[in-house]
């Protein structure tokens, strides 16, 4: 048992993973892991230390009249425990004892090896203390996403941008991903993973106003209107984020296919009309997504960015990682110009809750950007400034649909 003077840590059952179904196990914050019945399951934490010895245990919560045994998996050692006699709170301490682990990602596996009932129980904490939990770094918090990470493509004073063309290659393609390959002030356009057998391409402009949640409550001179969509693209609303007006195409986009999107802004009365095109690697065609007029807006494309998002955090502790570019912008002018410098952000969870993301240039024009996967603690941090090798040429390669 630990030590009065030991480093404690204790890791909520919520923020823990079921695997290899994300669903298998139910994982919330008022009963823990929940449900857990097939032997083929098990829960595993995810963390990074200094290394070191480390004394393990779990609290579980059984009936009295119930037994069974569980396992942990640490560091490639494992060891068996009963479920003791539950204390005068009704938690059993289930006592791993002490393992030693090295520096770097950590994690930990909880396995069901024996019960005599229906479950093997209501998982509510996992304890750590000893050197190595001195020095441990885990999420607690209930949403199990990865940090959301971007990159922003600094624009030059007095430059206006009609067009903004960019490329994705997607390395990983875990359910519930989005890989944003042009975002702007107004809206996003990007491939996402929707299920195990649907992709999506979006292409989303937001409503003027401060609604974030109801559509309906936006009033009709501060709404996105659609104007044209491309074949088999869906378009309808979305709230809850902002509000405003949402296209997709499924899409069966690929991982190792280098993938164009390109955004173009072209000024109408007290408005822009923000058009995006896909091209097409089957047909090396581009296709209009959809066409969106969106009101009280003027100035271009601004706010230049791309990023990774983990939507949905059953699965967060799985790597996701996109290469993207070479950018392109195009000023009013009609000259292109494709930058070589971008600036890092990660959304509140990248600045103690989740480490484990990144960015680096990988060639010409092109950064890898990646989160998820406790493979490795963030190099990068917040507002770093990135630059990579300029790509080559003035414009960018290869026909291009009709421009503003």
């Amino acid at each position: 048992m630990p030590k009065p003077q030991d480093s404690v840590v204790v890791v909520p059952a919520h923020a823990a993973y079921s695997e290899p179904d994300p669903d298998g196990i139910r994982i919330g914050s008022r009963r823990g892991a929940t449900g857990w019945t097939d032997p083929g399951q098990r829960l595993a934490w995810y963390g990074f230390t200094g290394g070191g010895p480390v004394h393990v245990m779990v609290a579980v919560r059984l009936p009295e009249n119930e037994s069974g045994v569980l396992r942990a998996v640490v560091g490639g050692r494992h060891r068996d425990a009963p479920l003791p006699a539950p204390g005068p709170d009704g938690l059993r301490a289930v006592v791993f004892g002490i393992f030693e682990v090295p520096a770097g990602p950590l994690k930990i596996v909880l396995e069901g090896r024996r019960r005599s009932g229906a479950t093997f129980g209501d998982v509510q904490s996992l304890q750590l203390s000893g050197p190595a939990a001195a020095t441990a770094v885990f999420q607690s918090k209930e949403r199990r996403n990865a940090a959301s990470v971007h990159l922003g493509y600094p624009t030059q004073p007095g430059e206006v941008v009609d067009a903004y063309l960019n490329e994705a290659t997607p390395r990983t393609d875990p359910v519930w991903t989005f890989h944003m390959a042009c975002g702007w002030h107004r809206g996003y356009f990007g491939m996402q993973v929707n299920s195990p057998v649907e992709r999506r391409i979006i292409f989303s402009v937001w409503d003027s106003g401060n609604e974030a949640i109801d559509r309906r409550k936006v009033s009709d001179d501060n709404r996105v209107r659609l104007l044209a969509k491309g074949d088999g693209v869906v378009a309808e609303d979305f709230g809850n984020e902002g509000t405003g007006g949402h296209s997709h195409l499924v899409y069966p986009w690929k991982t190792g296919r280098t993938h164009r999107f390109l955004v173009t802004a072209e000024p109408d009365g007290d408005g822009q009309i923000y058009t995006g095109w896909f091209h097409f690697p089957e047909t090396r065609a581009w296709g209009l997504i959809a066409r969106f007029r969106a009101p009280k807006d003027g100035g271009g494309l601004r706010g230049l960015h791309v990023f990774n998002e983990n939507f949905h955090g059953p699965n967060g502790q799985i790597r996701r990682e996109c290469d993207f570019g070479p950018a392109w912008i195009r000023r009013t002018d009609g000259t292109w110009r494709s930058p070589s410098e971008v600036r890092f952000t990660h959304d509140p969870t990248g600045k103690s809750d989740r480490l484990d993301y990144g960015a680096r240039p990988v060639g010409p024009g092109t950064f890898r950007l990646w989160h998820g996967g406790f493979q490795e603690r963030a190099t990068v941090r917040l507002g770093d400034r990135l630059k990579c090798a300029p790509a080559p040429g003035n414009a960018p390669a290869g026909d291009l649909p009709r421009l503003p």
